[in-house]
């Protein structure tokens, strides 16, 4: 599938790492719908992003009914639906037992459930809509792309709320890729290192160099453009299916 082409959701849409991908679609002809929470934010992305090629739909991943009629509402704007692109994710972080006690159960079960189970809502909303697509090269109708992490393989300490959501995601890539296979629907995860995004850019300026000192090579942050290149390059090689790339520099996290 070329970016011309592309009519995608995004979640997590309207910043960081979701927002570099629909730049990057938008600059190469296609159309975008972005789903976030982030009213100001979505407003900013439709101005800088124009109107005719995107949309905002404030949507929370969690609930199935709003995102299956935010989906159709997608459709209906972008004229198809051929790509789903999951950013949305929150951190998370707490130690399971924290100087004020134990994690509170909700806040590990709010992280699943927005990293993966809103991943999954998503996707499965997606891949019904896209198996009724005319068929292209091969039979693909579609392409589904989540986000996961280097913490699903190495958390470190603080991060067993984060680590658990996004290694499900990685879990569930493969077999979700079997089932779709009979549809022509790939489904591929892209598990990031240390990226620049708002929340880094918001850290004291030792923290950042900190952070960049920790990567093999290069020896810096990744790039939310970086980021956008992967997902078009899923997008154009069709015999990328069920799999999970990380993108990273070559950093192993240490385990705090």
């Amino acid at each position: 599938m070329q970016l011309k082409d592309s009519l995608a959701v995004i979640t997590g849409g309207v910043s960081g790492l979701g927002f570099a991908v629909a730049e990057h679609i938008v600059r190469n002809g296609g159309k975008v719908a972005l789903f976030d929470v982030n009213d100001d934010k979505g407003a900013e992305a439709i101005d800088a992003l124009g109107a005719g090629n995107a949309i905002y739909l404030r949507t929370d991943v969690t609930d199935e009914a709003a995102v299956q009629a935010n989906l159709a509402t997608a459709r209906d704007f972008l004229g198809g639906l051929n790509v789903a692109m999951n950013c949305a994710g929150i951190l998370g972080a707490g130690r399971v037992l924290g100087r004020e006690g134990p994690m509170p159960l909700r806040q590990f079960s709010t992280t699943v459930m927005v990293n993966l189970v809103g991943s999954f809502n998503v996707a499965k909303g997606a891949a019904d809509l896209m198996q009724h697509n005319e068929a292209g090269e091969d039979g693909e109708r579609g392409v589904i792309i989540n986000t996961a992490s280097v913490a699903a393989y190495e958390g470190q300490i603080g991060q067993a709320a984060y680590s658990a959501s996004k290694g499900g995601v990685v879990a569930m890539t493969l077999p979700m890729a079997r089932e779709f296979a009979r549809i022509g629907v790939r489904v591929m995860t892209i598990a990031p290192g240390i990226f620049w995004t708002p929340m880094v850019d918001m850290m004291p300026q030792q923290v950042q160099e900190s952070l960049s000192a920790s990567i093999p090579f290069p020896s810096r942050l990744g790039q939310p453009g970086e980021f956008a290149e992967t997902v078009a390059f899923i997008l154009g090689n069709r015999y990328l299916n069920g799999e999970t790339i990380r993108l990273d520099g070559a950093v192993r996290l240490a385990p705090k």
